[in-house]
């Protein structure tokens, strides 16, 4: 019942997802790689509108919603463990989680902008920041990232995904 389209051999742009209200962990692990995912707990309606709206593939466990016709490209999603739903949306669309297209905010999935040192320089830990010289920053919620011990524990996440 999957109709999810395959990225184009040419490398065109990076898929973009709508998750629905079952895959909110699914949408920040792909948000993690690096991927344009949204997530929304509306009506079903509301769903459809959105993925068709803004060329999202919708990820659904929603079995009732399936039904609806005509759907926008989507993928359902099998298993209820997160690094499943990871692992199956990286394979049906191809995706290399070692190649990024982007960074992204966890939290609400804008694309993050490098800060300098001195531009985080209170707004971090002073531990952090005396101890790491890359940073990024969320211009909508305003959150600061940098690759600590929790960014190491995600890659080796995402290396596992290829195993």
């Amino acid at each position: 019942m999957d109709s999810c389209p395959r990225p184009s051999a040419g490398g065109g742009e990076a898929p973009r997802f709508l998750a629905d209200a079952m895959l909110g962990r699914l949408a920040r692990w792909l948000r993690i790689l690096g991927y344009d995912a949204d997530y929304s707990a509306g009506e079903d309606d509301d769903l459809l509108r959105q993925a068709r709206g803004e060329g999202r593939i919708l990820l659904t466990r929603d079995t009732r919603l399936l039904r609806r016709q005509p759907l926008p490209p989507h993928l359902f999603i099998h298993s209820d463990h997160v690094m499943e739903q990871l692992r199956q949306v990286i394979a049906a669309l191809h995706l290399d989680p070692a190649a990024p297209p982007s960074r992204r905010c966890i939290r609400c999935n804008a694309v993050l902008e490098q800060r300098s040192k001195d531009e985080v320089l209170g707004q971090v830990p002073e531990f952090v920041w005396s101890r790491h010289s890359a940073f990024w920053g969320c211009p909508r919620c305003r959150r600061i990232y940098w690759a600590g011990t929790h960014r190491q524990r995600m890659e080796e996440a995402i290396r596992a995904l290829g195993q």
